[in-house]
């Protein structure tokens, strides 16, 4: 019952093309690159950011682990 009411807030396939018309009207032709690479720099950004926190918190286990032997 959950499933169906989740699926039904989704944009079908003539929706996807309004909202795409829509953002080429907002943003431009020539901006909608420059939108994306910077979608693209942030999304590279929080996976640095993701990786870079995951390796802190492995290091430290390897030395609290170090410590105990």
């Amino acid at each position: 019952m959950t499933l169906n009411f989740l699926l039904l807030g989704l944009p079908g396939g003539s929706e996807w093309i309004l909202i795409f018309l829509a953002v080429v009207l907002l943003f431009g032709g020539k901006k909608i690159p420059e939108l994306m690479r910077g979608i693209g720099k942030g999304i590279r950004e929080f996976n640095d950011a993701k990786n870079s926190v995951k390796k802190e918190i492995e290091e430290g286990m390897n030395e609290k682990s170090e410590e105990k032997k």
